[in-house]
């Protein structure tokens, strides 16, 4: 026999390499587990984040809907139009106290009407089913049309939060006779109501458009005051925070010289960005407030802190988009005689914006989403009731933002407000999908490839 034909095993007294040893099952069976473990990392992320998103949803969307009692109500001309000329300036002299009996007197006419016994001696109890602002509500038609006077209207009144939590579910019989304000009376004559087809669960639209309200009418309140303060707020922060942002991350990163004082900066900027929020609240307060005597609780205070805030986490991005670019394209553009200023701007910046924007998408998000600075501005305490006379008011003019609206709710004691806090969540994180869209399609534009 020749040493052909001895395997190789025995010649070298090593096993086969087409053979695996007991080390390479080893490292497969880690790259196993690790996949396995990052494929488990990805599966509870996608969990939590679907637990997130339907605990949102499933306490968020009741706060889109609102109960209604359909009443009709006699407007007596002797008692709202005591001149008889129609005249909305004149018929103004009669307040809301003077609507209120006009409610109460057609809550009992309708019981009367559909053969509902009347349950309370006093009339003002039996007004409990509807909100606080239901006379506010039914003055107001009026006053848009005076020819309604004299006539008997059917109107669309607001229930109580009580009555509107017990058909979502939020409030029930045990709870509702533990209560000062309701009893399971109330309730039994809002079912036959209902059973009459006066009651009604329908979609809320001055939920999105309305204004806050005070603690006592929380079926009142709206997030759209609150909302048109937050997009105040966004464009201070696109006027400033992007153009200097940006300028700054061209100049630190073309233009600027290597030595101590760009060193200096540049620590700066990586260290402001780790700076917590509310020191940025407080910079405002004490520069904006204090010293510039700048409006209290003003989008225009908001949204200059939040300029603030925003400019560290725009730069730091920019800065690593443009020296992503390859240095044979700046290479390129001098070598054909382009300026140092049109090798930047014509050639290094626009296949940079992608990146560039990416940092300005991340930075708005987080700028919509803030609290904390808006703290110490008074954004929180201001209860958004009024919107602006006009474009220009509304940076100046008294405002609140959604997130300090969201984050004021959740304080109030009536769950009512509660509820309009996840419904304000659902809003403020499609105001953030549609900011975000419109960042990214701005992107997709600009972007290049090399």
């Amino acid at each position: 026999m020749s040493d052909t034909t001895v395997p190789l095993e025995s010649q070298t007294g090593h096993r086969s390499l087409l053979l695996p040893d007991e080390k390479l099952k080893k490292r497969r069976r880690s790259e196993t587990w690790f996949k396995m473990l990052g494929l488990g990392a990805v599966i509870t992320g996608l969990f939590f984040l679907v637990i997130l998103i339907a605990s949102i949803v499933y306490n968020g969307v009741p706060a889109f809907t609102q109960t209604y009692l359909t009443i009709p109500v006699t407007l007596p001309a002797e008692k709202l139009d005591k001149v008889g000329n129609r005249n909305p300036s004149d018929m103004r002299k009669v307040s809301t106290f003077g609507y209120k009996p006009l409610l109460e007197q057609a809550l009992i006419d309708t019981l009367a009407d559909r053969g509902i016994e009347m349950p309370f001696d006093d009339a003002g109890i039996l007004a409990d089913l509807l909100s606080d602002g239901a006379a506010a509500g039914v003055r107001r038609q009026v006053l848009d049309n005076p020819d309604l006077v004299g006539q008997t209207v059917e109107f669309d009144l607001l229930a109580s939060s009580r009555i509107d939590g017990y058909y979502k579910g939020r409030v029930d019989r045990a709870s509702v006779n533990r209560g000062m304000v309701l009893t399971s009376v109330h309730l039994d004559v809002a079912d036959a109501l209902k059973e009459e087809g006066l009651v009604e669960r329908r979609f809320n639209l001055d939920f999105i458009i309305g204004a806050d309200a005070s603690d006592n009418r929380p079926e009142q309140a709206g997030v759209g005051v609150a909302l048109l303060g937050s997009l105040f707020m966004i464009l201070v922060v696109v006027a400033l925070a992007v153009p200097i942002g940006v300028a700054a991350a061209i100049y630190l990163e073309e233009f600027a010289p290597q030595n101590r004082f760009t060193d200096l900066i540049e620590v700066n900027i990586s260290n402001l960005a780790a700076v917590p929020s509310i020191v940025f609240g407080i910079l405002g307060l004490a520069a904006f407030i204090q010293f510039a005597n700048l409006p209290q609780s003003a989008p225009l205070v908001g949204g200059l802190v939040l300029t603030l805030m925003s400019l560290p986490q725009i730069i730091i991005p920019a800065r690593a988009a443009l020296k992503a670019v390859p240095p044979s394209i700046r290479q390129a553009a001098l070598g054909i005689g382009a300026s140092r200023n049109q090798m930047v701007f014509q050639h290094v910046l626009p296949l940079a914006m992608p990146g560039i924007l990416t940092g300005v998408i991340i930075s708005l998000a987080q700028a919509l989403g803030e609290t904390a600075p808006l703290l110490l501005i008074g954004m929180v305490g201001y209860i958004a009731s009024n919107y602006p006379d006009g474009f220009l008011d509304g940076f100046v003019s008294p405002n609140s933002a959604l997130p300090a609206q969201i984050y004021e709710w959740s304080k109030r004691a009536d769950p009512a407000f509660y509820e309009r806090a996840w419904g304000g969540i659902i809003v403020l994180l499609v105001f953030m999908l549609a900011v975000n869209i419109l960042a990214v399609v701005l992107r997709r534009r600009f972007e290049r490839r090399w």
